[in-house]
């Protein structure tokens, strides 16, 4: 994909940066450094079904966004398609495809959701959504794991933490969490505390702010 190389080229300091990834556009997003934390969990486990699930998966979208577009017309990607659209089209697609084309339309209608968050300072709503989010990559799209969901859980447990997903291709690996500056210290010891308690694991957890990109500096 794109989006590392985008941001490491267009991150700007105090912003998230929103990009379609067909044509390119972008735009900055204001996200207060001083008011909210970005904290990354590593659940330290990794399961052997990334590459092989991750092509699975996309070759179910694939034959969704066709099979829709031999109903409707014009998709290319799932991207073209409106949630009432897959609606009113359910029936054209098995119970697999019907799940992988509810998280693609519900995730691309989350991210426009969260943008207009960002934009207006409510980092709650964006929190809620990061919540659907995971919610959906765990039942609709199906590539999340025990540890994963556990991690999650667990911050939403911690006083503070607005929202939680699973990043990456799934199956293992990290979360990212928005919280509450005030509230990172002690957010992040209890998601350790707890996932440790509960799986034997010591996890690893990072809290970030948002810089500006890659860049030369003559000193």
């Amino acid at each position: 994909g794109i989006m590392d190389q985008f941001v490491s080229v267009h991150a700007r300091a105090e912003h998230a940066l929103l990009l379609d990834c067909r044509s390119l556009e972008h735009e900055l997003l204001p996200l207060d450094t001083s008011a909210v934390r970005v904290v990354v969990c590593n659940t330290m486990v990794h399961h052997e079904l990334g590459s092989s699930a991750y092509n699975e998966r996309r070759a179910q979208c694939e034959e969704a966004a066709r099979l829709l577009s031999e109903r409707v017309g014009g998709v290319e990607q799932l991207r073209d398609v409106t949630a009432e659209v897959l609606e009113q089209h359910a029936d054209a697609l098995d119970e697999v495809q019907l799940k992988r084309a509810r998280h693609v339309v519900g995730e691309n209608d989350r991210t426009v959701r969260a943008a207009d968050a960002l934009k207006a300072g409510d980092y709650q709503a964006f929190g809620r959504l990061m919540n659907q989010s995971h919610a959906s990559l765990r039942d609709d799209y199906e590539v999340s794991c025990e540890e994963l969901d556990l991690m999650v859980e667990l911050a939403g447990r911690q006083p503070g933490v607005l929202g939680a997903r699973m990043v990456g291709a799934g199956f293992g690996g990290c979360t990212v969490n928005l919280v509450f500056a005030e509230h990172a210290d002690r957010a992040v010891g209890g998601i350790r505390e707890g996932y440790r308690a509960v799986t034997g694991i010591e996890p690893e957890a990072y809290q970030f702010v948002a810089v500006g990109g890659a860049r030369v500096e003559k000193c």
